[in-house]
């Protein structure tokens, strides 16, 4: 926006200038036409002085020898006149052709005045002097008539000019005026568009935060504005988001206050008396003389409440987990160690859903990692968990790998794939929210709190399916030198 309204101002001061250097332009230009007409005015003048000398010298020239003749210093003041006219005449400046013709008629006036000296200086009989009369008065009036015709040529090449001149100060003048009209329209128009533009993209912001306000954190910027208003979008945008995710994210604190409390009931009310409970069957159990039918409901009797402690255990372990207490550790040493818990896992006849599995442990060990910064009894836990639920996710045959690599500079990447069935799609996005589970045992907060001790880590966790459709990929990211701080849920 900036960049454009620096661009219309340099625009307009642009057209002012070249308008007024126009102008200014336009102003010298009919100055010079006008002293050029002025000049022009001065020579017509001028040709026209000489004309009316050669007329008062031919009319001295015919009353020579009359009553009315003129006095001979009166003739030559007369000549005199006329000879200093046309020498400035000669001294204008001409165009080469018209120069050539006042060089011309010049001559003659020169001829013209020598026959006129050589009249009244000249002692002969009448009739010679008559001849030298007729003579001179004939050279007068071919000069008469040159002047003449130079003062008609002049004349009409004057009007002409003038003309030109009139048209373009006419000109000048419709463009002075076209610019007082044209240059507030500009000025209008280009004020209007940024205008607009403003206003129009100041109401979608206007708009938007409103929608806001008023609760739909859903609501997106979907008009394409420009320039600075559109990084204002974009960034209102990544604000909706933002207190979207936060709303989430406060929704789940609630939430997880509400189990916390919940949890903390049940652990109060329920576990104290589910222990006497446990105690009296397991007692009951052992002194009674029952059948192995028997024996066998009582067995289930205390698995079912074993089940409700490692229920009730997970719930205060997610709502209320432990403090982190990092250290430096090699995580590769971990991981083997939770490898051969879960390889003694498939071994164990106790559980029968995991027993005589064929499952076979990739490693594949980056060599640049060495220690991390974490907690390595929180690390064994959710690993652990990721690895125990490949092997559930594996019918009978499979692989599961274990793969580090470093994801950035700073921060370490641990994957664990298996070739198991996979994650429906439409799970895929809630398989680590609170007591969502796809097993018929399960109670949904595995997953869950490996989340949020990884999140605790400052890391992240991530699963998606493999792009083959075989089995599906936790991702683990963790930070290696950056120091955990110590705080509870």
């Amino acid at each position: 926006m900036k960049k454009k309204i620096y661009f219309g101002l340099f625009l307009l001061i642009l057209c002012f200038l070249a308008g007024g250097i126009y102008i200014g332009t336009s102003i010298d230009e009919v100055t010079d036409k006008l002293e050029t007409i002025i000049t022009l005015h001065k020579v017509e003048f001028m040709r026209e002085n000489l004309l009316n000398k050669i007329v008062v010298v031919q009319a001295d020239l015919l009353l020579k020898d009359t009553p009315h003749a003129r006095k001979v210093d009166t003739f030559i003041q007369h000549v005199e006149e006329m000879h200093k006219t046309s020498n400035d005449c000669l001294n204008c400046h001409h165009e080469e052709q018209v120069k050539m013709r006042i060089e011309h008629f010049h001559k003659a006036i020169d001829a013209y005045m020598k026959k006129l000296s050589r009249i009244y200086t000249l002692r002969a009989n009448e009739a010679r002097l008559k001849k030298e009369k007729e003579i001179a008065f004939d050279l007068g009036q071919a000069a008469l008539e040159e002047v003449n015709s130079i003062v008609i040529t002049s004349a009409h090449k004057t009007a002409q000019r003038i003309h030109q001149a009139r048209q373009n100060i006419n000109k000048t003048r419709h463009f002075l005026y076209t610019l007082m009209i044209i240059g507030p329209l500009i000025i209008i128009i280009t004020a209007f568009y940024f205008f607009r533009n403003f206003t129009r993209s100041v109401t979608t912001l206007s708009e938007a935060t409103r929608e806001i306000k008023e609760g739909k954190l859903d609501y997106r910027i979907k008009n394409q504005l420009k320039d600075e208003f559109g990084e204002m979008a974009l960034a209102f945008n990544d604000m909706a988001s933002s207190l979207k995710e936060q709303q989430y994210k406060i929704q789940q604190a609630e939430r997880l206050a509400a189990v916390g409390e919940l949890a903390a009931g049940l652990a109060h009310e329920v576990k104290n008396p589910l222990a006497g409970i446990k105690v009296s069957i397991e007692v009951l159990k052992s002194e009674l003389d029952l059948e192995q039918e028997d024996k066998e409901i009582f067995l289930r009797i205390i698995n079912e409440i074993n089940r409700i402690e490692a229920l009730l255990k997970n719930m205060l372990n997610y709502a209320r987990p432990s403090k982190v207490q990092p250290e430096s550790v090699i995580i590769h040493e971990i991981l083997d160690n939770i490898i051969k818990i879960s390889e003694y896992s498939l071994k164990s006849p106790s559980d029968n859903s995991r027993f005589a599995k064929d499952i076979n442990f990739v490693k594949d060990f980056a060599s640049d990692i060495e220690k991390v910064y974490a907690d390595p009894g929180q690390l064994q836990q959710v690993f652990l968990n990721l690895l125990l639920n490949g092997i559930d996710a594996i019918t009978e045959k499979g692989t599961i790998t274990i793969k580090t690599a470093r994801a950035s500079e700073n921060s370490v990447q641990i994957q664990i794939s298996d070739t198991g069935k996979g994650i429906a799609p439409e799970t895929l996005g809630v398989i680590f929210n609170p007591f969502f589970s796809t097993k018929s045992k399960g109670n949904g907060l595995g997953l869950a709190i490996c989340k949020r001790l990884i999140e605790q880590h400052n890391g992240t966790l991530a699963a998606f399916n493999n792009p083959d459709g075989s089995g599906a990929t936790f991702v683990i990211t963790l930070p290696e030198k950056q120091e955990i701080a110590e705080s509870t849920a």
